[in-house]
């Protein structure tokens, strides 16, 4: 091997390591190894800044705009309240119903602010219609992941493959190519959640219409008040007399953890007393003078009535990560006060002022009810829930408005599908989805003050810096060494053999470097197997593309699984347990179907 593949096998080592250990965000993780690869003389400051201008991630920042558009008309809020279930039937009826719909709205739009927006509608539906939230939430991730592997502009990772093929000569995707696969994927995953869903899911099993399944609760921390009646009272199998809905869950005293059920407890003055209750709780809490809420002495001044309780998750650009809940104070930045913090589907029961903030840990606020409206729409959260029923500030008007220019621009893109087919002229997708996005602007439908909010900085960086690496794989000769590997441990399979090692490589680096970093890493790999074999690469490039689309196992591949992850309270071994046969379902059709439809 020369100096230059060392270098480049080196540096991908390290990329991995740090992608697992979390040392820095993922744009500036592949930004510094594409810097690394310039500064060495593997790829041009040429090859560096040609990721940016790439087709595919132009494309990919515009999609964003149209995203936020249609989130802003209150458009996705609308369709969620339209199609969910108004009465409960057997589970094998009922995700279906959630998934499908989600599915297929999913095929036009961006995964992200699907799932951000139906997450807190679902939740609040769950609670109404007495289910357990766990059932769907997970299947709602899985649903948008399904939908989007149909289209080209249905997930970021398609248009980035699109880009490579373009640039390579090798032509790009029609619109709804990927759907030959994708469709037979996302039926079988349906038939696979409706089946086995209700078992594997966590939260209580729905057998039957009439059972009473599980309620979500919601943890508090009470303090009591220097004259409170309950001061002395013994906890008793975890309640405590005079305090009715609500169960102990432990007692916080001079640093150490009491479990009422271990200990026969008496109530202390200082005791910090966990207690457990439903969402409706919160106002008998506060309406009751033998407790209070810890914290309370913040928003004193507030009238009970007036206090709210809100879900946030937190994102990247949240302010406070790396900060314990002390050294951030919550009620400075925001006027609330932290009730529970969730992490990695568990509740943070002790030491929560000393707790240092991570992207995706789930916070319980309590504050006003403007606090709604003032940080709904910014990017330090993932996903803001109201505990009560949402908004909807945008009129039937603006929904419409914006529907149409949605279904103007897939319209637009058929038609130059079907125009290129019979004429074989044809324009980018790139003009479509700029119109698209401009004429949102222009209606003050997307506000234009913080338009530059909506799109993903660090993602646009991940992509762009990924192709530069995926050049300098190509540049060093790396590229030849793995697809000869592969080729020479699978030659008597032949191209299939090949086809299936692409898939399950893109897929495993999907789960660890996000899924546009892995398709841009895993795309030169296919080209040069594709010239050794003397076979068309398409049938690589759809294999790179469906796996990429296909992140089920963990949270770390999708930020939308990272969200569900937090607003479910999921583990990661749920997703394993539920991830795993999805993603054999997906490889299995995969290495099957693709060489039926795209002949090597």
């Amino acid at each position: 091997m020369t100096f230059e593949a060392w270098i480049v096998l080196t540096v991908l080592v390290f990329l991995i390591v740090a992608f697992l250990m979390e040392a820095m965000r993922p744009g500036l993780i592949l930004l510094s190894a594409a810097v690394i690869f310039m500064a060495t003389g593997i790829i041009t400051d040429r090859e560096l800044i040609a990721g940016f201008s790439n087709d595919g991630l132009i494309t990919i920042a515009l999609l964003f705009l149209v995203n936020e558009g249609i989130k802003q008309a209150g458009l996705m809020t609308r369709f969620a309240q339209a199609y969910l279930p108004h009465k409960r039937n057997p589970m094998t009826f009922m995700l279906p119903r959630v998934m499908v719909p989600v599915a297929f709205f999913s095929a036009f739009l961006n995964n992200l602010p699907i799932v951000v927006n139906f997450s807190p509608i679902l939740i609040r539906w769950a609670d109404a219609m007495k289910l357990s939230y766990k059932k769907f939430l997970l299947p709602l991730s899985y649903a948008a992941i399904l939908g989007g592997m149909c289209t080209l502009i249905g997930t970021s990772s398609n248009l980035v493959v699109h880009g490579l093929m373009l640039e390579t000569g090798n032509g790009g995707f029609h619109l709804f190519e990927l759907g030959k696969i994708g469709l037979f994927i996302s039926f079988f995953g349906f038939i696979y959640m409706a089946v086995f869903g209700n078992w594997l899911l966590p939260g209580e099993k729905i057998r039957f219409a009439k059972d009473l399944p599980e309620v979500k609760d919601y943890y508090y921390n009470l303090q009591l008040p220097e004259n409170s009646r309950l001061i002395g009272q013994e906890v008793a199998g975890n309640r405590i007399d005079g305090l009715e809905g609500i169960e102990v869950h432990s007692i916080e005293r001079n640093g150490k953890i009491l479990k009422p059920e271990k200990n026969h407890t008496k109530l202390h003055r200082n005791d910090d007393i966990l207690v457990t209750g439903n969402s409706g709780r919160l106002n008998y809490i506060l309406a009751n003078k033998d407790v209070k809420l810890k914290g309370m002495e913040y928003l004193s001044g507030e009238k009970p009535e007036d206090l709210k309780q809100y879900e946030v998750v937190l994102s990247p650009r949240f302010s406070g990560l790396g900060q314990t809940v002390t050294e951030f104070n919550f009620f400075n930045h925001f006027n609330a006060v932290v009730l529970s913090i969730h992490r990695n589907g568990e509740r943070i029961t002790d030491n929560l002022s000393n707790l240092k903030l991570k992207v995706g840990d789930n916070v319980v606020l309590l504050a006003k009810e403007k606090f709604y409206d003032t940080w709904r729409t910014s990017q330090m959260f993932y996903m803001v829930n109201f505990m009560q029923d949402l908004h909807h500030d945008k009129g039937s008007r603006v929904k419409w408005i914006a529907l149409i220019i949605l279904l103007a621009m897939v319209a637009a893109i058929v038609i130059n599908e079907i125009v290129s087919y019979g004429f074989g002229m044809s324009l980018n997708i790139f003009i479509y989805v700029s119109l698209a996005a401009v004429l949102l602007i222009w209606l003050k439908i997307l506000p234009q003050q913080n338009y530059t909010k909506a799109v993903s900085w660090d993602m646009i960086i991940s992509i762009a810096s990924a192709f530069a690496i995926g050049k300098g794989i190509q540049n060093s000769g790396v590229a030849g060494l793995l697809a000869s590997d592969a080729i020479s441990i699978v030659r008597s399979i032949g191209p299939v053999g090949v086809l299936a090692i692409i898939w399950l490589i893109t897929s495993v680096l999907t789960e660890i470097i996000t899924n546009n970093a892995a398709v841009a890493l895993v795309f030169p790999i296919a080209v040069v197997a594709a010239q050794l074999l003397n076979v068309d690469p398409k049938p690589f490039f759809v294999a790179i593309a469906v796996a990429g689309a296909s992140s089920f196992m963990t949270a770390r591949g999708y930020r939308a699984n990272l969200i569900i992850k937090a607003a479910g309270k999921y583990s990661a071994r749920d997703f394993l347990r539920i991830g795993a046969p999805m993603q054999l379902i997906a490889f299995i059709l995969s290495i099957f179907l693709i060489p039926y439809f795209w002949e090597f």
